[in-house]
């Protein structure tokens, strides 16, 4: 089969496992003394390539627009709680942002789509409004600074911000109230944007499904084998974990009966060696009898695959079991 060995490379992040933080004052003044200058000379904001919070590369904005009329209300509200469904007050509170090219998103997944961006130098973007804040597990770091922490904004822009693009020294925004954590679902965690990621490779090289690699990353980071895969699709710190950290590691999954898999649930052979083990991602079952089911993988001398399976069932490879990501939350 495929798998990746549990010995992590020292450092595989990449600009572009990264939201950009400039640090030090130097680096500020002269990021913000050449965007203009690049923008006179007809390229714009959007030119720039930096990428959004997460571990992955999140989506990057399409027009670079700015958005005015910043919001200082802190007054208390009554605020949809996502992914839940749930009412809840909560009061806003603002702070002050720096640094150029922040990507706001839908959802506290940072590959969920663009809806904003952030930049200092534009007009009211100096400061975010910022009514609750999710503890996503996934810490970021630029410089000095980490954060697990992603703010729910209510200006200027609408969506989510990793508190890592906000200027304080917390890892996490003082007295707002925290959201998620502890294996609750997560905003962005759904079995169908699992599902939804997991389709993104079979298309990703111009085209043709990713090939597979124990040895290389992709694009947004993540390695090229079966658990990197897996990694990715379930929003898990790139380059991703291995396959005996998915099924041992009980912040990430759980063992489930196999009479109980929904999309988005895995079954894995943790035994053996890097050749043996492997991951797949299950989709949906083939028939009432359950003899097949439709999954998701990534698999050597092949790449990215949706294809029948029976890994785990009577019949099929018994040494795969099933697991439910706990981010599912159920």
């Amino acid at each position: 089969m495929d798998e990746h060995s549990s010995t992590r490379p020292a450092d595989t992040t990449t600009p572009a496992d990264r939201t950009r933080r400039w640090r030090s004052p130097f680096r500020r003044t002269v990021w913000r003394t050449v965007l203009p200058t690049v923008a006179a000379a007809g390229i714009g904001v959007a030119g720039f390539t930096t990428t959004a919070h997460g571990s992955e590369r999140g989506a990057a904005t399409a027009d670079g627009r700015t958005v005015a009329g910043l919001s200082h209300d802190s007054s208390a509200r009554t605020v949809r709680t996502a992914g839940t469904g749930a009412a809840r007050q909560a009061a806003a509170a603002d702070f002050p942002t720096w640094g150029t090219r922040w990507v706001v998103h839908a959802t506290a997944d940072s590959s969920s789509p663009a809806v904003g961006m952030i930049n200092k130098s534009a007009p009211g973007q100096d400061r975010v409004t910022a009514d609750y804040q999710v503890d996503t597990g996934r810490k970021v770091c630029e410089g000095s600074s980490c954060s697990t922490f992603m703010a729910h904004l209510t200006g200027p822009v609408s969506g989510f911000l990793s508190v890592v693009a906000v200027d304080i020294a917390q890892d996490r925004l003082p007295g707002v109230p925290v959201q998620g954590g502890g294996g609750q679902p997560q905003p962005g965690g759904s079995r169908e944007e699992t599902l939804n990621r997991a389709a993104t490779w079979l298309t990703a090289d111009n085209g043709a499904q990713v090939p597979y690699s124990q040895a290389k990353v992709w694009k947004d980071g993540y390695r090229q084998d079966c658990s990197g895969y897996v990694s990715m699709a379930l929003g898990l710190p790139a380059p991703g974990t291995n396959t005996v950290g998915l099924a041992t590691d009980r912040g990430i999954t759980r063992p489930i009966p196999v009479g109980e898999l929904k999309p988005g649930d895995l079954l894995i052979d943790a035994s053996g060696n890097n050749n043996t083990r492997h991951v797949v991602i299950f989709e949906k079952w083939n028939n009432d009898a359950r003899s097949s089911y439709t999954a998701y993988e990534q698999r050597g001398g092949h790449g990215t695959d949706h294809r029948t399976l029976t890994y785990g069932l009577p019949g099929g490879d018994a040494e795969f079991t099933p697991y439910r990501p706990v981010k599912f939350g159920d």
